[in-house]
């Protein structure tokens, strides 16, 4: 039986009507996520057709999930919002801080004692405010989510970018930050702006060596890492319904590439047979009353050009398997063509570590089809020429895995089968083989290859393919290996063939599991305590943040970040996890690993006030102390990556006032703006050759903020001389007050106490 069954048959109860309603009020058909939007709506039905891309809406959405790296930071502030119990159901999950080193049951084990003070803290919180609490070694978040809370139709938000995954089973799932989810944890409206919506019609099936994940890198080649910012992208097509329930999560998950609010897939009988499978049996009955209003209306598949902003067509029988890299996930490659690329880029064709797992490739079906092809090379007499890791996405997964044998399997090939948590895709990972900065590949089915991601060597080429062709490819050693065409020697000096991969969609046992890691809050949390040590170095309670206010004049340039700035860049994951819940400690790697425009070095910047140079935490630290508010400036898609607010905390908290840029990623440009900063945009992209190294800064007109109103900002070179530009923004009149108050949580407070 489902977890929250009676939300569940709220939300069906009501979708009809509502739904029925918003298609005479917007006056056309409906796509499923506009379906879904409207049904979610914090007023009840539709009165007014939104615009997409412009109006900002108030959303009702039904649940709330949280990872342990970013829950920590998510529950002290709502331990500010004077409330006794969350809103809406809600869970937390513990899976990034467990590092993949030797194994799962040593990995597990030294988690538990490294970061007991912290699993302890989040188990406490949960207990207390009605939180279901997902032990380590319960599973990565998004595969358990999948596995036990999402549901067709339903609309949830996540304290982490890839949250998306959820729509593999038919929901709109949204990657926020702490801040966004404290609002709905405290029983507030959540807003978003209306989205664009991108229709990708799928034809055909897949075969042979192809996957699903061929289809999302194929989408990241075409759209970019910035092509859906503001976007739902929806599939649809025949060749949608002949993909597996886990297959669409996949595609869903690194939909977070392409910066899409979110991706999403109708119901259908695939969804329908895995919450069978995963004994959601109540779920798939509710959901089969509301069939067809859990997938967009037929005209609007019929005619998608009318219908979404833009449409993309990918051929399924035609596709390629690719492998998109190395440090972006939009550098798609098919198979076959890599080769040449390599040659001519000086990639090193020599691969040392193959990966599978993490939230994106972690199911049944992807371990089965990972597994045919590496139980071909140990029944040819192949031996692996690459290391391998296999982090399995669940407890469940695990332990079925191990049933039916398909983990042996790997073993048998001295695979290395790390904890059912992130591991290596979000950099924890202690990689044995490999130190300093020397250049090396890795293959893996993640989804992110940022430089340093994975083990922290800059110098990684990390390549992203689907679980079966990150097995091939390992097996062979070789980033120019084509398994379609070409053949290995094994140990017998014979030329073998690999088959093409098999994989099962479903356990033909059923799933099973003895110990599924879940814990249940107490009905009454009143008396439960939560202890903070004041000497903690990993936790901390928080101070609220005092209004910026609206005159910013003799402020600092910081750093002019340089190309690519990531969350990454901005608030490293890594070593930097066990910080996660200590602000002024994390504070520590603020923008670290951003490349300063002025020298192209990392973590090195000027101190106008010395005339030195030293890292961008440590000036910051400096002109803090002095008084001196500062300014960061950077390129295109600034903040990409991870929903992580500890990229808009961290310069919150060492003085940094505004952050000036030529595009801003969705989830960070809110995250700024729900911690009470200024995110701006230059209004003439060129503007940004004007930052010198020793500018001042003074806003003009600040006192005017007001929507839809330009700032205007005087920059004061070292010379004298001066240059005015003009810069936009997108804050609403909701948003302004956050800003006026110090940050979104002040502006909670204020109204709880009032």
């Amino acid at each position: 039986m489902a977890f929250d069954i009676d939300m569940i048959k709220k939300v069906y109860s009501q979708m009809a009507e509502r739904v029925d309603t918003a298609r005479e009020v917007v006056g056309k058909p409906l796509t499923l996520s506009e379906k879904i939007l409207y049904n979610h709506l914090w007023d009840g039905k539709a009165t007014k057709a939104f615009t997409r891309g412009k109006d900002y809406v108030d959303f009702a959405p039904d649940r709330i999930a949280c990872q342990d790296a970013t829950a920590q930071m998510a529950l002290l502030q709502f331990m500010q919002a004077g409330k006794s119990q969350v809103a809406v159901p809600t869970t937390v999950h513990c899976d990034h801080l467990i590092q993949a080193k030797q194994g799962a049951e040593l990995d597990l084990k030294r988690a538990n004692d490294v970061s007991s003070e912290v699993f302890d803290f989040l188990a406490s919180v949960s207990n207390k405010y009605g939180i279901g609490f997902w032990k380590p070694g319960a599973g990565i978040i998004h595969q358990v989510v999948l596995e036990n809370y999402a549901f067709p139709g339903g609309m949830m938000i996540g304290t982490d970018s890839h949250t998306v995954n959820a729509g593999g089973l038919g929901m709109v799932a949204i990657g926020v930050g702490g801040a966004d989810a404290v609002d709905v944890m405290a029983g507030m409206a959540w807003e978003l702006k209306f989205p664009k919506l991108i229709g990708v019609k799928l034809t055909g099936k897949l075969n042979g060596w192809t996957s699903a994940k061929d289809v999302i890198l194929k989408v990241a080649g075409i759209l970019t890492v910035k092509g859906g910012t503001g976007a739902i992208v929806e599939y649809f097509g025949e060749g949608a319904t002949n993909l597996s329930c886990t297959g669409k999560g996949t595609i869903c998950n690194m939909g977070a590439e392409i910066g899409a609010t979110t991706s999403t897939f109708g119901y259908d009988d695939s969804m329908e047979r895995y919450l069978r499978a995963t004994d959601r049996n109540d779920v798939a009955d509710e959901a089969n009353k509301v069939r067809e209003y859990l997938t967009g209306d037929a005209e609007v598949y019929e005619n998608p050009e009318k219908y979404f902003d833009q449409v993309i067509e990918i051929d399924l029988d035609t596709l390629r398997p690719h492998l998109n890299g190395p440090f972006t996930p939009d550098l798609a490659t098919p198979v076959g063509e890599l080769g040449a690329k390599a040659k001519e880029n000086g990639w090193p064709l020599k691969v040392d570590w193959g990966l599978i797992g993490s939230c994106t490739n972690s199911s049944y079906e992807d371990l089965t089809r990972a597994a045919s092809i590496a139980k071909q090379a140990v029944d040819k007499n192949i031996k692996s020429k690459s290391d391998f890791g296999i982090n399995p996405g669940s407890e469940q997964i695990r332990f079925t895995a191990e049933r039916d044998g398909i983990l042996k399997v790997f073993e048998d090939l001295d695979a290395t089968i790390f904890t059912n948590a992130c591991g290596p895709c979000i950099g924890q990972w202690e990689r044995s083989d490999r130190k300093g900065d020397e250049k090396n590949t890795i293959v893996h089915s993640f989804n992110r290859n940022f430089s340093k991601r994975a083990d922290g060597n800059p110098n990684t080429h990390a390549f992203v393919g689907s679980p079966e062709m990150v097995a091939a490819i390992a097996i062979s050693g070789r980033l120019d290996f084509d398994p379609m065409n070409d053949t290995l020697l094994n140990e017998n000096g014979e030329e073998v063939k690999l088959d093409e991969p098999k994989g099962l969609e479903l356990p033909p046992l059923g799933f099973d599991v003895k110990e599924n890691g879940y814990v249940e809050p107490v009905k009454d949390g009143s008396k439960v305590e939560i202890v903070v040590s004041p000497t903690s170095e990993r936790l901390q309670l928080l101070t609220p943040f005092e209004p910026i206010g609206n005159e910013i004049k003799g402020a600092k340039l910081l750093i002019k970040a340089f190309g690519k700035c990531t969350t990454d860049h901005i608030s490293m994951a890594g070593p930097w996890l066990r910080y996660r819940g200590h602000l002024d400690n994390i504070s520590n790697n603020m923008l670290i690993g951003a490349v300063n425009a002025f020298g192209k070095k990392t973590n090195f910047v000027k101190n106008q006030l010395t005339g030195e140079y030293a890292g961008v935490p440590d000036v910051a630290r400096e002109y803090k102390a002095a008084g001196i508010k500062t300014i960061v400036v950077g390129d295109h898609n600034y903040g990409e990556g991870s929903s992580r607010e500890h990229a808009a905390m961290e310069p919150r908290h060492l003085g940094v006032a505004a952050v000036i840029v030529k595009s801003f990623a969705r989830i960070h440009e809110t995250n700024l703006k729900k911690q009470g900063m200024l995110g701006l945009t230059f209004a003439n992209e060129a503007d940004y050759d004007l930052i010198q190294e020793d500018d001042t800064i003074n806003f003009l007109d600040l006192n005017e903020f007001a929507p839809d109103k330009q700032l205007t900002i005087e920059l004061v070179h070292a010379d004298g001389s001066k240059d005015t530009i003009k810069v936009n923004h997108t804050y609403n009149q909701a948003q302004i007050d956050w800003y006026n108050e110090g940050s979104a949580l002040n502006l909670i407070k204020k109204e709880n106490a009032s």
